[in-house]
């Protein structure tokens, strides 16, 4: 039986990964951050060795894109010093550390879908620390899987489309930005990749590390989503009516951190390694009752 310790057990990706997990009958130490601060080393080591996991996943980071620019050393802390910390402890018992990322590490600027191996150049904080993450990972543990994904959401947490079925009973009109494209991925949808991710490594003649894409298909801009989740409300009987749509431009809604125009991952690479299908985000819709607060 494989050990996996699961670290953000109560992020987005975090809840959904800890019930396929114990559903796959894997041996599993799941933990959130009162139960492990990744950002403290001697902890993260003496967690790992004591556990001595076949399989770290790091579900665990500091997401607030925008205070990320006044709070540069708390999005180091999280996003670059606790992944250092998981890999070196990785590393020492001879473990595959699997670890989510972004697509901020990129510009946004490309003309088409991003592979792995494109040119990163990160607009924000967030982006940046995150990509200094991936560098530390690659530094520290041969065995890693870093996984970027985009525009995640999920029945769990805070995320877009709650966001927008709030605003969807609330107002009769709403503005959303719509020269930001990219792939919204469902949760469940990721932690699915990651349990086929683990199931189809053989650690001792895998030769695949590196960095993978992982995101919804067909891509769409931000209104272009906003307008496929209320139709879809509607169609359910959460909203009476849809508000009406006003698409915005990215200097319509300024934000302190810099969004990448095209975030949308190219995923092929997952697909011909591991056989791993985009999101299907348009399907994960269809749940939406589950979605409502």
């Amino acid at each position: 039986m494989k050990k996996v310790m699961l670290v953000g057990k109560n992020g987005q990706v975090g809840r959904e990964l800890a019930q396929r997990l114990i559903a796959n009958k894997f041996d599993v130490l799941a933990l959130d951050r009162q139960e492990l601060d990744i950002a403290q080393g001697a902890d993260v080591m003496r967690q790992v060795l004591e556990f001595n996991p076949n399989f770290i996943v790091n579900c665990a980071a500091y997401t607030a894109v925008d205070r990320a620019e006044s709070e540069v050393e708390a999005a180091y802390q999280g996003n670059e010093l606790g992944p250092k910390n998981l890999a070196l402890a990785a590393n020492e018992c001879g473990a595959v550390l699997l670890h989510l990322s972004t697509d901020y590490v990129f510009s946004g600027t490309k003309e088409g879908s991003y592979l792995e191996l494109d040119p990163v150049a990160p607009n924000s904080v967030y982006g940046a620390s995150k990509l200094a993450g991936e560098k530390a990972i690659a530094e520290s543990c041969r065995q890693h899987i870093i996984l970027r994904t985009a525009w995640v959401f999920g029945a769990q947490g805070n995320n877009f489309v709650k966001t927008m079925l709030r605003l969807g009973r609330e107002r009769d009109s709403l503005g959303v930005v719509d020269d930001q494209r990219g792939g919204p991925t469902y949760a469940g949808d990721i932690a699915a990749a990651i349990i086929t991710i683990i199931q189809g490594i053989p650690l001792e003649t895998f030769k695949g590390w590196g960095v993978y894409h992982f995101s919804g298909y067909p891509y769409v801009s931000w209104c272009g989503f906003a307008s496929s989740i209320f139709a879809e409300a509607e169609k359910q009987g959460l909203l009476n009516s849809s508000p009406i749509l006003t698409p915005l431009s990215s200097e319509q809604y300024p934000t302190p951190a810099e969004r990448p125009k095209n975030s949308c991952l190219d995923g092929h690479k997952i697909t011909q390694v591991f056989g791993v299908e985009p999101s299907n985000w348009s399907g994960a819709l269809k749940q939406l009752a589950n979605y409502s607060e």
